[in-house]
């Protein structure tokens, strides 16, 4: 029931949305994150290499995610979201499953790729059900609420992944009915592809919010997507190759910040799990919601760009972070300089998509989302981790020069995001000018006719 002049759902209807999709999104990154700290255990049973390993991590998930977002994105903005996010769960579980049962690299790759096919069915559902859901002022922190399951199912993946490990040790293989003998890292595929497969029943639980705005709900064009985005370019590009930036250097970072204190430290992996993770899970989460709050507040204040002035301020908070940890003299001081890194490095991913919605038509916002998803999912976690381990096999030719490649690696993502986002402030105001004329335009007619409303603009 709506409980305000505008037709918004109820608070209590919105956030329930908004904690059933926010564990939709644990689920997904618990599933998409739990190989960075199984590193070990998978290259010595599939026998591969690093750069092998960041293929695994980034590259096969991320490229069939990025391809399927937009496809999925332009589904979510006139298709059931429920409906499409529900078959999505349901996909990548299976998928994940079978990365339990594969035995050979190139079985894990295509299960894998699996897994990221219906991920991408998730972010841009979910980012139009939470813009339809609440008003513009409140939208920033529902997303940065919707946007901690990545900070929540990261940090719970490695430390259920440090458990496992420390299981493994004393238990050893474990033997299931049916698929015999499982290595512990196996397991723990087979029991999260079980949990998302019960999640799906929860999805009864969410409700379909009114599409709002003019033309939302008509299939629009991709040619007339395309026009508003090129009209828009430079504040697209400077928003999606800014904030990818920082994906790349969280990404990239992530994945082998395990190995770093394996390697540099002598950390067993138990401990790397339940140390990191729960950096990940606690200062993630402040993170995110800080930026989201601060953008909120900030917005209130007159602030037009405040979702892009939050990321280029996150960006410069995260510099000296990304700089020093990777050069700290114990694994205690490392630790301690990650939870700042972590922080700032979180502080953006729920005020970036928040921003695509308040410069896009709703009529466009999954396909715009899912373009952003496209863009700091390929780079951020397609490239990220696979550049780290290059400069390391390739650059040092030497496990231990890991810490360098870190550093290098995140510092050079970093120092061009505070770039590209200082740029794009300017453009960004702008689109939200263009943006308020186009809807005035398109108000003017009246023959129902969603391409007709678009060609006003």
């Amino acid at each position: 029931m709506p409980n305000n002049n505008n037709g918004y759902p109820s608070s209590l209807s919105a956030w329930t949305t908004v904690s059933i999709l926010m564990v939709a999104y644990v689920l997904s990154f618990i599933d998409r994150q739990i190989l960075n700290l199984l590193v070990g255990p998978i290259r010595r049973d599939l026998m591969i290499s690093d750069t092998e390993m960041s293929l695994l991590m980034g590259l096969s998930f991320a490229i069939f995610y990025t391809v399927c977002g937009i496809p999925l994105g332009r589904l979510a903005d006139t298709k059931s979201r429920r409906g499409l996010i529900a078959i999505g769960v349901l996909f990548w579980s299976a998928a994940t499953a079978a990365c339990g049962m594969a035995k050979l690299y190139w079985q894990f790759l295509i299960c894998r790729i699996g897994v990221g096919v219906g991920e991408a069915a998730l972010s841009p559902a979910a980012y139009s059900l939470i813009a339809d859901s609440f008003p513009s002022e409140r939208r920033a922190t529902a997303i940065s609420v919707y946007s901690m399951g990545v900070y929540l199912g990261s940090g719970i993946a490695f430390l259920l992944g440090g458990l496992v490990i420390k299981f493994a040790s004393a238990q050893g293989d474990v033997v299931l009915p049916v698929l015999g003998e499982v290595r512990p890292w196996q397991l723990i595929f087979l029991i999260l592809g079980a949990a998302g497969a019960l999640f799906t029943l929860l999805m009864l639980a969410v409700r379909e919010p009114a599409r709002r705005g003019v033309g939302a709900g008509v299939a629009v064009p991709l040619s007339e997507v395309g026009r508003y985005i090129r009209s828009n370019r430079r504040t697209v590009l400077c928003h999606n190759l800014g904030f990818a930036g920082l994906a790349f250097a969280g990404y990239g970072s992530a994945a082998w910040i395990p190995s770093f204190f394996i390697r540099t430290y002598g950390w067993d992996a138990g401990h790397v799990g339940v140390v990191y993770g729960s950096i990940v899970a606690v200062f993630g989460c402040l993170g995110i919601v800080f930026g989201g709050r601060l953008a909120d507040w900030m917005a209130k204040r007159g602030r037009t760009d405040a979702n892009m002035r939050v990321g280029l301020y996150a960006a410069i908070g995260a510099l000296p972070a990304v700089l020093l940890f990777p050069l700290a003299g114990t694994g205690n001081q490392a630790a301690a300089l990650l939870a700042p890194s972590v922080f700032f490095l979180s502080m953006p991913f729920g005020v970036a998509p928040a921003a695509i919605q308040e410069v896009m038509p709703n009529s466009m916002r999954g396909q715009a989302s899912a373009i952003y998803l496209f863009v700091i999912t390929l780079i951020g976690l397609g490239i990220g981790p696979t550049a780290v381990a290059l400069v390391t096999d390739f650059g040092f030719g030497d496990d231990n020069a890991l810490r360098y490649s870190l550093l290098i690696v995140t510092a050079i993502a970093v120092v061009s995001s505070i770039i590209l986002l200082s740029r794009g402030l300017r453009p960004y105001r702008e689109s939200m000018l263009r943006l308020k004329e186009w809807r005035a335009d398109s108000a003017q007619v009246r023959d129902g006719s969603g391409e007709a409303l678009l060609r006003q603009s």
